[in-house]
This record gives C-alpha cells, sequence and structure tokens, in this order.
C-alpha cells in the first residue's frame, strides 16, 4: 500500500558539521531518510508518524553555533524517484567497489553494487554506509558467517555476498528498509541474503564471525552485550552511525563486554570502529 511522506527542507548555516549532527537528531525522532543539498538537507519521515510525533521538536530545533530553518510539504511515495534520482550520484569506494543506481552506466571494478534505495537508508553517501563499505573490502569474507545490522538498502550485506561470505543475515526494524533490501539483493543476484524484519531480539542463539551494526550510538550501546554474545571466537563487530566524541563511551561498553578496540575509521566527524571479541 502507497504510503505519504513529509519531506522537511532544512535551512542550515553553517553547513557543517551542523548537517551532520541535524541527521543524527532527526533519525532519533523517527526520520528515515536524507538528501543533503548545498544548503543543508531534505529529511522524510512517514506522515503517519509525524502525525504523532511532537511538532514543535522539529520546528525549534536550536543548536548555539548553528542557525536553522525548515519549511515542510507532503510527498507521495511514487514522487520519491524523481527525488532521490536527481541527487544520486555513483559512489567510487576505495576504486575496488561502485555503488551506483540502475539508471546510471555500469563501471569497470572489481564489485559493481546496483541499489535503489527509495526511502531507505545506505547508498554509500553517507560518510558511516561509506567507511563500512571500506572495512568490508579490507576484511578477508570468504567462506565467513556474516550480520548486517540495521541493514537499510542491504548495501553491506550485498557487498559481503559478492565478497563470498558464506552465510548472511540483514534486519532492520522498519518494514520499508526490508522491503527495500529484499529488491535489492535480487537485483545484485544475492538473494541467498537471509533478510529480516526486526531488532537484535531476532538474534537468539544465531552466532556470526562478522557484525556490521550501522544504527545510532544509543542503540548501539543498548544492544552491544547482544552483538558480544553473537560472536564466534575471535570474531569480530564493527560499528558505525555515532561521532568522533562518542568513540571513547563505545569503546569502553564494548570492552565490558570482552571486546578488544582494533581500530576505527573517521571521516567528517563520524566514526566507523573495529572490534574482536576477546
Amino acid at each position: 500500500m502507497s504510503q505519504a511522506y513529509i519531506e522537511y527542507n532544512f535551512k542550515v548555516v553553517p553547513r557543517q558539521p551542523a548537517t551532520d549532527i541535524l541527521i543524527a537528531t532527526l533519525g532519533e525522532l523517527g526520520f528515515e531518510s536524507f538528501v543533503e543539498t548545498e544548503t543543508g538537507v531534505l529529511a522524510y519521515v512517514v506522515k503517519t508518524v509525524w502525525d504523532n510525533m511532537d511538532h514543535a521538536s522539529i520546528e525549534t530545533l536550536k543548536y548555539p553555533d548553528f542557525t536553522i530553518s525548515s519549511t515542510f510539504k507532503e510527498i507521495k511515495e511514487q514522487n520519491w524517484n524523481a527525488v532521490w534520482e536527481s541527487n544520486f550520484e555513483p559512489i567510487l569506494v576505495d576504486n575496488r567497489c561502485v555503488v551506483r543506481a540502475p539508471f546510471h552506466d555500469t563501471y569497470d571494478t572489481e564489485f559493481d553494487i546496483v541499489i535503489e534505495p527509495k526511502m531507505s537508508f545506505g547508498t554509500g553517501h553517507h560518510e558511516t554506509t561509506f567507511m563500512m563499505l571500506r572495512y568490508i573490502l579490507k576484511e578477508e569474507v570468504i567462506g565467513r558467517s556474516v550480520l548486517d545490522m540495521g541493514s537499510g538498502t542491504g548495501v553491506l550485506a550485498i557487498l559481503t555476498a559478492l565478497k563470498r561470505a558464506r552465510t548472511i543475515d540483514a534486519i532492520d526494524i522498519d518494514h520499508w528498509c526490508y522491503l527495500n533490501a529484499r529488491e535489492n539483493a535480487k537485483r545484485n543476484k544475492c538473494e541467498h541474503i537471509n533478510i529480516r524484519e526486526g531488532d537484535a531480539t531476532l538474534l537468539n542463539n544465531s552466532t556470526f564471525d562478522l557484525i556490521f551494526a550501522n544504527i545510532n550510538r544509543n542503540i548501539l550501546l543498548k544492544d552491544i552485550p547482544i552483538y558480544a554474545s553473537s560472536l564466534t571466537p575471535g570474531g569480530h563487530l564493527f560499528l558505525s552511525g555515532f561521532y568522533e566524541e562518542d568513540l571513547d563511551q563505545i569503546i569502553a561498553r564494548c570492552k565490558q563486554e570482552g571486546l578488544t578496540y582494533i581500530n576505527h575509521l573517521e571521516q567528517k566527524k563520524w566514526i566507523a570502529a573495529k572490534f574482536k571479541i576477546s
């Protein structure tokens, strides 16, 4: 069934790092997708979710060092393609992997991933997705079991499938992301990915060699114990969706659960970090 969305057009001065901070805040409020613009960001939320929101919490967003203003309008789901097609350019990761849309030309790279994001998160444009793709490119994946938690478009799971992971689970709490990931897996001939709708409670007694969780700081802090208990001995956990200033807190939480910090990547103050189970 078609869903209506509310599109907010945020004008942000200065654009960085205010835009990144704003996106993180809006994500916690329930916004699902973001398109950065020359003046700020377009943000999308399902109208039924928006109807139950405290609109004042959006309209009065204030930060001491930034100026933010916004307008909003209703946008039908079928109009979304025109929105993202006009903004979505191919992304090249370490000269080995391209993430592109179906209407883009093919690329002569080791991995050529075709994503139609619609209202899902994860095209490679955002720094957190880009860094997680870099980690996957560097990691030995062949023959290993993988979990993509908060999978969005499914792009991380798809890359691990193309790198010949033995089994892949992709989980997202949002129904639209679940449907979109299924479409993208099929489009990339990766239909063996086990795509599920839900949260970390779905893991039960499942174990994985590699877990990738690109969500947000609060959910990561809550679910790190579940991830730790779901790793095979010597397995690795990759976390992203938080800022540089949150890294110490993430490391400390992981240490409590027997996870050793290995290293991290940083891009525009966003962090992706690698841990190993002791």
